[in-house]
Order: structure tokens, then sequence, then C-alpha cells
């Protein structure tokens, strides 16, 4: 029985692919995303592919419960299970997916070695990674209370379940038994032989501890409810962005300044002073205005053009008529 499928996870390829672009980012820290989205994808390509397996074998069985991708964090210790199984006897198997599709060499010392295009590099002990799980789950187990009938711990099986074209070299089964180190498609084979190695005294301890569908359903929703999913935007504090650089600005020029002039002023018939323009900007001409300068009354455009147009006479001003004819006389 399938009880939780892996988490959703495209938000954090989306960021890793996303954040690439970024103009504030270094030639580093985009290396990094690089490595980490392969990383990532390559891992979760490799657990989708162990769950088809499973859950195509255990899909009609009624003595198992399966749960994906599920991560406790039991005191301040993070552990992250790929694929837990639940059987109705007590047993309980980690499967630590790998998805390594090159070849995986372990020596008769159980450390790991892969290879690709003869570029080898040593890796972590999958198998002793689910053994660190098991750990976590163990103190786990014990605060929700899911025990053997005759016992106080399950028993737990490891599993390294790898890319189905992977190759494996091993050392001889009489210096290590590697036998839990299989490719994903060949979990059918290995179980059918696991059952099979249990014997007459297995059977009987797994008879005395069996348990119904529904509390071994239980126990999963249990854990599932432990379930704490990763941060998929978190990023070590390495990947913070720079600031932008930020140059100076060469000042402002100050505006020009404009200086005001009085011109001299035309008396009037009547006594007054009359300003003939107030200054203005030296590159400016004083506006020409249709009022004679000796009177102050309008005049008409062809009165003031015949004034400007006798600068010398006039003296740049304009005069209504009868005034024209007193000036210059």
């Amino acid at each position: 029985m399938l009880l939780k499928s892996a988490d959703e996870k495209s938000k954090r390829v989306a960021l890793l692919e996303d954040l690439q672009q970024s103009p504030l980012l270094d030639a580093h820290q985009k290396k990094w995303l690089r490595d980490e989205l392969m990383r990532f994808t390559k891992g979760l390509q490799g657990e989708r592919e162990s769950a088809h397996y499973l859950d195509h074998y255990f899909k009609d069985g009624e003595n198992h419960v399966v749960l994906h991708d599920l991560r406790f964090v039991i005191d301040d210790e993070v552990t992250q299970i790929d694929h837990l199984i639940i059987n109705r006897t007590g047993h309980i198997y980690l499967l630590e997916t790998k998805n390594y599709a090159c070849n995986l060499a372990i020596n008769d010392r159980g450390e790991f070695t892969a290879e690709y295009r003869n570029v080898r590099f040593g890796i972590p002990s999958p198998m002793e990674q689910s053994r660190r799980h098991e750990r976590v789950l163990v103190r786990l187990l014990e605060r929700l209370d899911i025990v053997g009938r005759t016992q106080k711990q399950p028993d737990f099986h490891h599993v390294v379940m790898l890319h189905p074209k992977a190759t494996i070299s091993r050392p001889p089964a009489n210096v290590l038994d590697t036998s839990d180190v299989i490719k994903a498609d060949q979990f059918p084979t290995w179980h059918q032989s696991f059952v099979g190695k249990i014997g007459v005294g297995g059977f009987f301890k797994a008879a005395l501890n069996m348990r119904s569908l529904d509390t071994i359903k239980e126990w999963g929703e249990k854990l599932m409810r432990q379930h704490r999913p990763a941060d998929l935007l978190a990023l070590p504090d390495f990947m913070r962005p720079h600031e932008p650089v930020k140059f100076a600005q060469p000042p402002a020029p100050p505006p020009p300044k404009i200086e005001e002039r009085v011109l001299p002023v035309q008396p009037t018939g009547n006594g007054h002073l009359l300003p003939i323009a107030v200054g203005r900007l030296p590159e400016e001409q004083p506006a020409k205005k249709l009022i004679c300068a000796h009177c102050g009354v309008k005049i008409s455009y062809p009165e003031g053009k015949f004034c400007w147009n006798n600068e010398e006479r006039f003296g740049g001003l304009q005069y209504c008529r009868e005034h024209q004819a007193t000036v210059g006389q």
C-alpha cells in the first residue's frame, strides 16, 4: 500500500535555474548553482525511478505500507530517508537511492568508488548513511510508541538501490556480503531472496509480531505527521548576492546666473518716467513694445515698424505718429 509519495520539488529546480542569470552573482557562485542543479536533478530522477519499481511491486500487497521521501528532525539531528517500507511482521526496510549510471566498485572494506569515463573518485558509503538514518529513526519510533509485540524495536534491513544501467564490482561474498547493494529494477528479486532466507525460526518470530494492515498504516501515518520538508528556497551563506558597484557621480553644474538690470528710462509727457526695458540674460534682446516712448500711448504696428527701421533717428525706440515728427528735428 502506497501511503506517501515524494514531495513536489520543482520550486528548487526553478530557483537554481533562474539564479544563474543573476548579475549579482560571481563565477564561483554560478558554478555552485550548476553543480547543485545537476546533483539535485539526478537525485530526483533516481528517487522517482526507484519509487516506480517499488510502487509497482507493492501496489496490490496487503502486508506492507510504502512511504517515499521522509525527512525527520530529532534532537536537532536531521535524517533524510528516500524510501521506507513497513511490513506487518515488524520488519522495516530503509532504502537509499543513488543514481549512479556508472561503474561502482566496492572493496573488501566496504568502501565505495565511482568511475566515470576513466575518472575514479571515492564516495561516502550509502550503506553507512542508511545505518545512520536507522539510529535517528529508532529514537522517533520509541517516542511514537511504534513497537512490535514481542520486542521493543523492529528489525531493520538496509538496501542501496542504484541506477539500472550501473555496473557493480564487488569483493567475494565470503569476504564481504554486498548482496544488499542492487540495481533499482532488481528489488523484487532481492525481496524474494530475503524472504527465502528467513527460515522456520524467522517465520515463527514473524508470526508472533504480526500486526494488522490497519495498524502498520496507522504507524505510517504517525511517521508522516513527523515529516519536516526541507526549505526548497534555502541557499548556503556564501551564495548571498554581492552589492552592485556604485560609481561616483560628477557634481551637477550650477544653474546659470541671471543678472537683472534696469535700462535707462524715458520721460513721458505727463511727468512720469517710463522704463524702457527690464534687464534679461546678456544674450537676450529686450522685447519691443508698441508703446510711444514719449507719451506712453499704444501705437500701431506700422508706427512701431517705421521707428525700428529708422534706428539712427529714433535710437531703437518707438513713437506715435505725432511725436515721430518731433524726434530728430
